[in-house]
């Protein structure tokens, strides 16, 4: 089956935002679909290893969180353990083997920028778990950083105010307010301009539009 324009475009716009992610030796993947995302994510999965994940509709949208549970993996669930054995469970995640996420925005050039409240995100992110596997909508590629706090910021943050339910300016007006409300979930602001380890961060990219 032919593919229709708009998905030549995005495999054109993924192939090389991969190229340049391997400038920065970060490894890049295409998926075609949701499905293909999940087939690929998949395949990293070893029997016994342990995994985790942040928090992330595109995760839960290719079906991941599911497959992780399903599988022979360990599991390190962070909605499961009670809050006074968080300490103990975010030692546990740092040494993890696959940390699954997504992105809130990626450049042409390959950075990635994210935007988080509590941080544990984007600490995984940048140290421990031995492979960080992002995966990505077509939706969150951008021209540059400025392009990409906008969207994480204008986008993303004020749609995970809504669903998570935080009294913000955001969640009543739909873009950002650059507040410090009680419940901004904008604290941590991180660029990924590169990986110190080569591949150790891998980035799935799917011709499609996921999360938010």
């Amino acid at each position: 089956m032919s593919l229709s324009p708009k998905k030549i475009n995005a495999q054109n716009l993924a192939e090389t935002v991969i190229r340049n992610l391997s400038k920065r030796q970060i490894a890049g993947y295409y998926a075609q679909d949701k499905d293909e995302a999940l087939e690929i994510a998949c395949r990293f999965l070893q029997p016994g290893s342990s995994v985790s994940w942040g928090g992330s509709m595109t995760l839960n949208e290719i079906g991941l969180i599911d497959a992780l549970k399903d599988s022979d993996c360990t599991v390190l669930d962070r909605t499961v353990p009670a809050p006074e054995d968080m300490t103990e469970f975010y030692g546990k995640v740092a040494a993890c083997d696959y940390y699954f996420m997504s992105t809130n925005a990626m450049t042409i050039d390959g950075q990635l920028v994210n935007i988080d409240g509590n941080g544990n995100r984007v600490a995984s992110l940048i140290h421990g778990p031995k492979n960080v596997i992002i995966i990505a909508g077509i939706n969150k590629v951008v021209s540059d950083i400025p392009s990409a706090f906008k969207r994480a910021r204008d986008i993303a943050a004020p749609a995970n105010t809504v669903r998570l339910n935080k009294n913000t300016p955001c969640t009543h007006v739909g873009h950002c307010c650059d507040c410090s409300s009680p419940d901004c979930i904008c604290n941590q602001f991180v660029i990924t301009r590169r990986s110190g380890i080569p591949d150790r961060i891998k980035v799935i990219l799917v011709g499609e539009e996921l999360g938010y």
